[in-house]
């Protein structure tokens, strides 16, 4: 028998597909102008990197500051490959970052499947493997980058000037993503050690480093157009509702289905007891890593994408205050709900970027920042649990599957056994008055 899509199914796509032709009807009349337009797309942007610590935080339990540090890595490495296209017209950046995050995953790919064998290496030992290979592997694939740089320039010149910008672009947003999470694979194998509150700790410290490095990216590393701490300039303006939309669906869809699998199952099962989760067969290391892996691709997707909204890149915009937006989000929202980040994430660009900026008398901008906060408050004091609490559109709930026909016969048999149980020994109570 074919499987009958679900009416939650039909109606959440349908409702997507509704969202995003309204939007785009309105921005194409100019209804919405460039100023809502901007909101909407960072609200977008704002909902993937707050999906990614949801699922770190609110469905595996690893309370976490470093998001913000993984979504300014993917926003400089998408902005440096797109950037050396547009103004340089060389691939150089597309061949470097495309072979270092191939070469890399590949190889984390096959030491954790070998030293996944090897009993008794610690976290600290298998951290230093995977730094030297990784290295290693890193700086070849630089050379090797370079050299193949005007074959890959060569080739996209072949595609035309605005297919081969679509495909740099995409590219780097991929690239980012995959980038960030290898990254956060290195970082996490010692770190995920730690407790809950010590691992926030070593995470905020990550988005401290990062941004420490970005301030002088370009006496440091030698990367002139980043410009360090004057900002990076030049960065073509690609990321249109089109494309913020679709990824961002795309997101929700992975994350929907993956916590709906085994793995989703045993990652929540961390979060709820990592004792009673560890007597049941379940590796609390591996689901731990692999989670926060997940939601740090999300963070370098999002990064890519936001580096390409307004053009101009600075790293005080990924400063450790900055880190908490994604974490206020998932509370707002509420933890373990993926309706309620989603909402949470446009009312944070509508009402911080976008009603209190303009409701807010001149010069009094910056007041959004308490009255924000304060609303926050009042919402904590109210509802705890946040605004959605636990509760998901039917679409996003998980269902559990319906008993296959070979055993809904035999529960209809012990149903009726047991029914037969209770009226014996009703009746045996009876004669026994």
């Amino acid at each position: 028998m074919r499987n009958k899509i679900s009416r939650g199914t039909l109606i959440y796509f349908g409702g997507a597909l509704l969202i995003f032709i309204v939007v785009q009807v309105l921005i194409s009349m100019q209804v919405l102008n460039a100023f809502w337009n901007t909101i909407i797309r960072l609200g977008a942007v704002m909902a993937i990197v707050s999906l990614g610590l949801n699922l770190i935080y609110g469905y595996n339990g690893q309370f976490s500051l470093g998001q913000w540090g993984f979504y300014a890595i993917g926003a400089y490495a998408a902005a440096d490959i797109t950037y050396r296209w547009n103004i340089e017209k060389s691939g150089l950046g597309l061949s470097i970052l495309l072979l270092v995050t191939l070469t890399s995953g590949i190889a984390i790919l096959l030491l954790r499947r070998v030293l996944g064998k090897i009993r008794g290496l610690d976290a600290l030992s298998a951290f230093t493997i995977y730094l030297v290979v990784v290295g290693v592997l890193g700086y070849l694939s630089f050379v090797v980058g370079q050299a193949i740089s005007p074959a890959v320039t060569g080739l996209l010149n072949i595609l035309g000037e605005s297919v081969s910008m679509t495909v740099v672009f995409v590219l780097a947003i991929l690239i980012a993503g995959v980038l960030a999470a290898e990254v956060s694979f290195l970082f996490g194998l010692p770190v995920l050690t730690l407790g809950s509150d010590y691992f926030g700790i070593a995470t905020l410290g990550f988005t401290i480093i990062i941004k420490v490095l970005l301030d002088n990216s370009d006496t440091m590393f030698g990367l002139v157009e980043m410009k360090g701490a004057r900002g990076m300039v030049g960065i073509p303006k690609l990321t249109s509702w089109f494309w913020v939309f679709i990824f961002l669906f795309l997101v929700v869809l992975v994350m929907r289905n993956l916590l709906h699998s085994s793995f989703g199952r045993a990652v929540v099962s961390v979060r709820e007891d990592e004792i009673a989760a560890k007597a049941m067969g379940i590796n609390i290391a591996d689901y731990k890593i692999l989670a926060f892996v997940l939601g740090s691709a999300f963070a370098g997707l999002a990064g890519g994408l936001y580096a390409h909204i307004n053009g101009f890149l600075h790293p005080n915009s990924f400063n450790f205050i900055k880190s908490f937006d994604p974490m206020i989000i998932i509370v707002m929202g509420g933890l373990g709900s993926m309706t309620g980040t989603l909402a949470a994430s446009f009312l944070w660009a509508l009402i911080l970027e976008g009603v209190l900026r303009l409701v807010l008398p001149q010069g009094f901008e910056t007041w959004r920042y308490v009255v924000y906060p304060l609303l926050l408050l009042l919402l904590m004091l109210l509802r705890p649990s946040g605004m959605f609490g636990n509760f998901e559109v039917p679409f996003l709930r998980q269902v559990l599957p319906a008993l296959p026909e070979r055993l809904v016969g035999k529960r209809q048999v012990l149903v009726g056994a047991d029914k037969q149980v209770q009226t014996t020994t009703g009746s045996a109570e009876d004669g026994g008055k």
